[in-house]
């Protein structure tokens, strides 16, 4: 008999007590596993993602989730051979797994490097700048993010089941909220294998991810206004899932991202001499024989100019004759098996809905040749590729063949292609090949409404494209319409979607303590030590130095124009200058500003201030003329320490003034400062 897959719920493996549904090889017929979720308590799962998870995760600073998602990438890429093993039982080939496994743990390794670059070493999340909200700057307001106090319910779909939860425990976890990870069932023996290796490193805090293998039962039931559900499959099962009551009563935050037709299409600029001609058959193949077609990402309608429709069903048919199609265990084959023998049954009555309206032209739904394996006990397809007879059926727009099915489709004109693409109701992904970087800009416009994603490829950017199908971390995944209309990834974008954000008003000083980074008209501290003189340790927010005043001369303006060779005539032609009705005469160089105003708070010895890395948010306000004279404040704003390094980085407030105290630039000074020595 073979093993009954588990759910880890409450910190233990919890196996049910019947036998549970057999789960098949797609490959070839025999019984991987066995499912059932009989018997678990998903009130108790959530219960100890609230009471232990999210406080564990709540303890952590956004640096310390990233590092701890790092550490796991890591330790499941060591021992990645053996879900490459069991994965072919998907009817995954080693492309297709390579997808699918070193796709998640790259997107865990994503996540971690996006979260240390641009999010704070802290718990809260600053979001946009302080506004003010009152005429003497003592009434303020400033959004934050912080994370939500509850638990995000992940629901996969079948194809990816390892990729599918990783990109969406990712962005949770760094987001400070535990996870339950629902994978679909038929394929779910490797999403549990690799969960299991999670459980046995140890990295994670304990509570903050549960496994349940087998029906979601109740568990939704459970869920208040604090949680969320990310839902990945069908449109159908989206809908059930966004009108259950819990769901509804509870405002439970809810998002789907549900398969689609996705287009590609095929500029009317490009011939088939062209390289892009290839480009965009090379990737209409690809789409439809990796996984076995079997992507929301992949393209079901293939857009092409009218004259061309012969030339890309040729060159196309050309291609697939050359897919080995088998075992996915032999190196020879390209394309193995649909994920079992319901979801091709599935396919081929989706199939039979699209030749009412189109005819096939490769590919034959009731044989397939099979390298290494039976084609009676595996769910083996042909790529099938159809010609739409008429592109304004509706067949091709409203059904999905969720496998190694494409239909090209021919187009008038560019305003053609973009209302037939709009036709598929929201789609996650479309690609448009074209040479043509104005068309592309018209074409894309008229596409963006409707997709989640555009792909623009062409010859220069081919080499380095990821391609029509896959997603990326940094990127948005998801679509409006029949797409789901919800979103994933999107690097901190995925994760601000699970942290709620607040509106908070106050003084200065309060939300200063609030946001950990220090608001003009707060307190400044000036102690009479130079803020260079103390380490990451002894550094305060408010912290400040005054500098100056120093007088800026003519002789000042005309050696920098001399030196950096910057002769704009607003600094050396004093009629030209006079004419400008913004200066009025010669004025100062705004960066001789900047460069003054250096001189007038740096301490030049050695000391805990490591390195100048940067200048954010500089803006010039006042022209400065010969004989003002200039002030520096400069005030601690911001201090991260690094996780990994010795020093942190600190963020001065800066305000050069002029003698009636008039500001004349502001910015942000970045610099890296040493941690407190260890004894």
């Amino acid at each position: 008999m073979s093993t009954l897959l588990e759910s880890y719920t409450q910190g233990r493996w919890f196996g049910a007590a019947d036998r549970g549904t057999p789960l098949l090889s797609a490959v070839d017929g025999s019984e991987v596993a066995r499912i059932s979720a009989t018997g678990l308590d998903r009130a108790a799962m959530v219960n100890h993602a609230r009471e232990v998870g999210g406080p564990a995760l709540a303890a952590l600073t956004f640096h310390e989730r990233a590092a701890l998602l790092k550490q796991l990438a890591l330790t499941l890429m060591a021992g990645k051979d053996e879900f490459y093993a069991l994965s072919r039982h998907t009817g995954a080939t080693a492309r297709d797994s390579a997808i699918d496994i070193d796709g998640g743990f790259g997107t865990l390794l994503s996540y971690a490097s996006k979260a240390r670059r641009e999010l704070p070493n802290d718990t809260v999340h600053l979001d946009g700048p302080v506004e003010v909200l009152g005429r003497n700057g003592t009434f303020v307001a400033r959004h934050i993010h912080t994370s939500r106090r509850g638990v995000a319910v992940q629901i996969n779909a079948f194809n990816f089941p390892v990729w599918g939860f990783l990109e969406k425990l990712a962005p949770a976890f760094i987001a400070g909220v535990p996870s339950i990870v629902k994978p679909a069932s038929n394929t779910a023996y490797l999403t549990e294998l690799v969960f299991r290796r999670i459980v046995e490193s140890g990295v994670l805090p304990e509570g903050s991810v549960q496994l349940l293998c087998g029906s979601a039962g109740d568990l939704l039931d459970h869920l208040d206004g604090q949680d969320s559900v990310a839902f990945t499959g069908s449109a159908g099962t989206a809908a059930i899932l966004r009108a259950h009551p819990q769901v509804v009563s509870a405002a439970v935050h809810f998002t789907a991202e549900a398969d689609s037709l996705n287009a590609s299409i095929l500029g009317p600029d490009v011939e088939v001499s062209d390289p892009e001609f290839d480009l965009y058959v090379g990737q209409l193949v690809n789409e439809m024989t990796t996984k076995a077609g079997q992507k929301c990402t992949a393209i079901r309608r293939a857009l092409v100019p009218a004259a061309l429709v012969d030339d890309v069903v040729a060159a196309a048919s050309e291609r697939l004759a050359q897919v080995v199609i088998g075992d996915p265990a032999n190196p020879d084959v390209r394309m193995g098996a649909l994920a079992g023998l319901e979801q091709r049954d599935e396919v081929l009555t989706s199939l039979r809905g699209l030749t009412k309206s189109a005819e096939i032209v490769f590919g034959d739904p009731d044989h397939v040749d099979v390298v290494g394996a039976e084609p009676a006990r595996g769910a083996f397809l042909s790529p099938i590729l159809l010609r739409a007879n008429d592109s304004n059926a509706p067949e091709p727009h409203d059904i999905e063949a969720f496998g190694p099915v494409a239909t090209v489709i021919g187009y008038t004109d560019a305003d053609d292609a973009v209302t037939l693409a709009a036709r598929g109701k929201g789609s996650l992904v479309a690609s448009l090949v074209t040479k043509d970087s104005a068309l592309a800009g018209r074409i894309v416009r008229g596409l963006a409404a409707y997709h989640g994603r555009v792909l623009v490829l062409n010859a220069e950017n081919a080499r380095e494209s990821t391609g029509h199908g896959s997603p990326l971390p940094v990127l948005v995944h998801g679509g409006p319409g029949r797409a789901g209309g919800g979103e994933e990834l999107g690097g901190i974008r995925g994760i601000l979607h699970h942290m709620q954000r607040t509106a908070i008003q106050g003084t200065p000083n309060v939300l200063t303590a609030v946001g950990r980074q220090w608001v003009t008209g707060a307190d400044r501290i000036e102690s009479g030590i130079h803020p260079f003189r103390k380490d990451l340790g002894a550094l305060c927010l408010g912290d400040t130095i005054v500098g100056g005043p120093r007088q800026v001369t003519r002789a000042d303006i005309d050696h920098f124009a001399e030196f950096t060779g910057d002769t704009f005539y607003a600094h050396t032609d004093p009629e030209a200058a006079a004419a400008n009705p913004l200066f009025g005469g010669i004025v100062a160089h705004g960066y001789l500003v900047v460069s003054l105003a250096a001189g007038l708070f740096v301490d030049p010895a050695p000391g805990p201030v490591l390195a100048n890395f940067g200048v954010d948010g500089l803006r010039f306000l006042t022209p400065v003329k010969a004989d003002d004279t200039l002030t520096v404040t400069l005030t601690a704003k911001q201090i991260t320490p690094r996780q990994s390094a010795d020093y942190g980085e600190v963020r001065w407030d800066a305000v050069v003034s002029n003698q009636d105290g008039d500001p004349v630039a502001t910015y942000d000074v970045l610099t890296l400062v040493a941690k407190p020595e260890q004894d």
